[in-house]
């Protein structure tokens, strides 16, 4: 589906803008500091791309913090990932029927593909903003996430997806609304 090939093409584009000193940058995710953000990223992304597969990736044993971002080349771990998560969902075929991300609780195929869509775009700007940048986003898939985050909005705070939401202006941009909606302050800085 192209909005998820559209949003990981603009994670990716912020990836390859953040040098390693900015690894420390907090974020607007307030458990994650930029390096704790890839991790997070990093950690649960194989079981997004296994779940484009039909494929159950189990969890990795430890933690987030457990990826060891000096270990290896981060960015290029990460664009790796970005490219498997849209390759995997490529296909007509990753959206129907039910998949899983590594749980024993399968979902409808569509709903963790709109999922994935959502943490790419919501993390992406968590990135941007923490490391000056900007995320370009194109407006259809703006207003395509809109609608799906609304609806699935109480869900994802009961499932802890999402913050208590944060008033924004409904003439706000729609990239504005989306965050306002999960929970991040689209003034943040």
């Amino acid at each position: 589906m192209s909005y998820l090939s559209n949003a990981a093409e603009a994670m990716a584009a912020v990836a390859r803008g953040i040098t390693d000193d900015q690894l420390a940058n907090k974020t607007p995710c307030a458990e994650y500091d930029v390096r704790g953000l890839v991790n997070h990223l990093l950690f649960w992304g194989p079981s997004l791309a296994g779940g484009g597969r039909k494929e159950s990736v189990p969890q990795p044993a430890g933690t987030e913090s457990d990826v060891d971002l000096t270990a290896d080349d981060w960015r290029r771990s990460l664009l790796a990932l970005l490219d498997d998560i849209t390759a995997s969902w490529a296909p007509p075929s990753a959206w129907e029927g039910e998949t899983t991300m590594g749980t024993p609780h399968p979902l409808p195929a569509p709903v963790l593909g709109e999922m994935i869509v959502g943490e790419l775009v919501v993390h992406g700007w968590d990135l941007a903003v923490a490391t000056g940048q900007q995320l370009e986003l194109p407006a259809d898939l703006l207003a395509h996430l809109h609608d799906t985050v609304s609806a699935g909005v109480e869900q994802g705070r009961q499932m802890g997806m999402y913050g208590p939401e944060v008033a924004v202006p409904a003439d706000a941009p729609t990239l504005d609304r989306i965050l306002g909606l999960t929970g991040r302050d689209p003034a943040w800085a």
